[in-house]
Order: C-alpha cells, then structure tokens, then sequence
C-alpha cells in the first residue's frame, strides 16, 4: 500500500468495509462459502472495486483471520491489565476465559471467522493467524504458569495439556452456541466451574478449592 493510499480516510473507510463484510460472511458461510461478489455486496460496492484494495481474495482472507487473532489478543491484554494487582492467579484465568467466549461470540467477527476457519483455509494462508495465534496463546502460557508457580492449582496437572485441552473447548462453543437458546452468559459461568474445577486441587469435602 502506497502512504497516499494509507492515509486516504475514504480509501481507508472502505477498506474497512471490506474487511468487516469478509469477516461476516467467513464466520457464517466459512472459506468456501465466503464469494467475493457477497463481499462486495455487503460491503456497498463493486466486485472488481475489491482488487483495488486487495490483490486476491486469498490475501483479502488472509487479513481477515490475522486481525482477528491480533483482535482477542489485545483484548484479553486489557482484561487482564484492568484487573487488580492482587487478583489470585486462578481469577486471571477465569478472567482469559471469560474474555475469549467474550470476543469470539458476541465481540467480533473476526475472531469468530478466525477460529471456524483455520482448519479450512490452505497452509500458506495460515502463516500470520499461526503467528498471532502463538502470540495469543503465550499469554495463556504465562497464566499457567503463574498459577502453577503460586501453588494454586493441581499438582498432577500437565499444565500445556490442561491450556489445550481449555482454550480447544473454548474455540469449539463456536460451533455450537445458539444465542436463541442459551444466553452467554449462562455459556461463560458454565466455562468458568468447568475450568475452575478442572485445575484447582480437592478440598477435603471433595470440592475443588485452594
């Protein structure tokens, strides 16, 4: 991009367009689904207009997927920062729990298209979204391991199984979370006891407590 075009707010303004149009129609129609012509539909204008803006349909997904890793990041950064410096390291995990469910069902396109459609897409365009999504999951690490350093959660975890196995069921309620039927908050306290009672050790009334 030229900076004449970086810094045009019109060209900016639709380029946005785009990109959200392509995030709505990725999250809903997935990779093979997602048309350029729906794109530019949704986007308010003409489907060659898009290759002003993006050289290929691929590049235009690509972006997409990308900002959408970067987005939950940033996200979950400010979470985390806003919480008080004394929040027991198991609140901070049920804090990443919350803000992941957050962002990926109600908060944004784009990590929703993000996450349904990584498994889709073709090697060469997951490169970056891998990259953001090893930025995302660092974050995850350090609560871990944080928590496992204050002697807060179960000796016999595997720490790197147990962040797996959490963050997997947590991009999988993508897939089947109806807001018709179930509100989200009702999805995220469900997420929170279930990860709560999968790391934290047994109290002695065989409850899971510090």
């Amino acid at each position: 991009m030229t900076a004449a075009r970086a810094g045009d707010t019109k060209y900016a303004r639709t380029r946005r367009r785009i990109l959200d149009a392509t995030a709505y129609l990725l999250s809903r129609k997935g990779y093979a689904g997602t048309r350029l012509s729906d794109v530019a539909q949704r986007a308010a204008i003409q489907t060659p207009a898009i290759y002003y803006y993006f050289d290929s349909r691929d590049y235009l997904i690509e972006e997409v997927l990308a900002c959408g890793l970067a987005d939950m990041r940033e996200h979950l950064v400010a979470m985390l920062a806003a919480l008080p410096a004394d929040t027991p390291p198991i609140d901070r995990i049920l804090t990443a729990v919350e803000a992941h469910l957050r962002h990926e069902l109600q908060i944004s396109d784009y990590t929703t298209a993000s996450i349904r459609n990584h498994g889709q897409i073709p090697l060469h365009l997951r490169i970056r979204a891998d990259q953001e999504g090893d930025r995302y999951g660092a974050i995850w690490r350090q609560l871990f391991d944080d928590a496992a350093n204050a002697g807060a959660l179960r000796k016999d975890l595997d720490l790197r199984i147990a962040q797996m196995l959490i963050m997997g069921a947590l991009n999988w309620a993508a897939e089947w979370w109806d807001p018709s039927r179930t509100a989200l908050t009702a999805v995220v306290g469900a997420a929170q006891d279930l990860v709560r009672g999968a790391l934290l050790p047994v109290n002695n009334e065989g409850d899971p407590g510090a």
